[in-house]
């Protein structure tokens, strides 16, 4: 294995790995502070778990030769990736309206902020990283990733948007606003996941 292909090893088992641990904490605080928009954003980091894997999955298989085409380990954890995003969307939508007819509001979204930014840093890094990677290694699938990236980019900066103007107003709407809008996100990973796994070619479908 190249010194390239190790890289993009690495950067996949990272990524896998921050978002258990993203997942984890988002998910708990979500619950804890009643936050819907930390805690949709913690299952979010699940599924990419699922996506991770996959990729990991076509990065072991690189050092073989060069990969053209997504194998059937690949085509699976997509489709279970695209039902996922599918499931927390509805989950979501569910959950906005259980909280506006009960008025639930957070306690802080505190927590939100501060795993939000460190979010916008981590996805900052692997987008370049695994472009630099990517354009080096002269592979549409990593190119792909990095590219498909954006997404959880863009995720992080609209939890970041939504906790910290609640943490100032203290508006329920806020939260739910936030929540709505990750489930907006997932709706569309989801498509596009489905998308990748039915594609014969690795590039990116992301319409971001």
């Amino acid at each position: 294995m190249n010194s390239q292909l190790k890289k993009a090893f690495y950067l996949a088992v990272f990524t896998i790995a921050y978002n258990v641990i993203e997942g984890i904490v988002s998910v708990f605080f979500g619950m804890e502070d009643e936050t819907l928009a930390l805690f949709g954003f913690g299952v979010d980091s699940f599924v990419e778990v699922i996506s991770g894997i996959g990729i990991l999955h076509m990065v072991i298989r690189m050092k073989n030769g060069t990969v053209s085409q997504r194998d059937k380990f690949e085509r699976t954890a997509l489709k279970i990736t695209g039902f996922s995003f599918y499931l927390l969307t509805v989950g979501l939508i569910i959950g906005s309206a259980l909280n506006i007819y009960y008025n639930i509001k957070p306690e802080t979204t505190a927590v939100g902020i501060f795993v939000s930014l460190i979010s916008i840093a981590v996805m900052y890094f692997l987008m370049n990283s695994k472009l630099k990677v990517g354009k080096k290694l002269n592979s549409d699938a990593i190119i792909a990733d990095a590219n498909c990236t954006k997404t959880c980019f863009y995720l992080s900066f609209l939890l970041l948007i939504s906790s910290g103007a609640y943490e100032i107003f203290h508006i329920a709407y806020i939260d739910i606003a936030g929540s709505l809008g990750i489930a907006y996100f997932a709706f569309r990973e989801g498509k596009e996941a489905f998308e990748k796994s039915k594609s014969e070619t690795l590039a990116c479908t992301c319409h971001n």
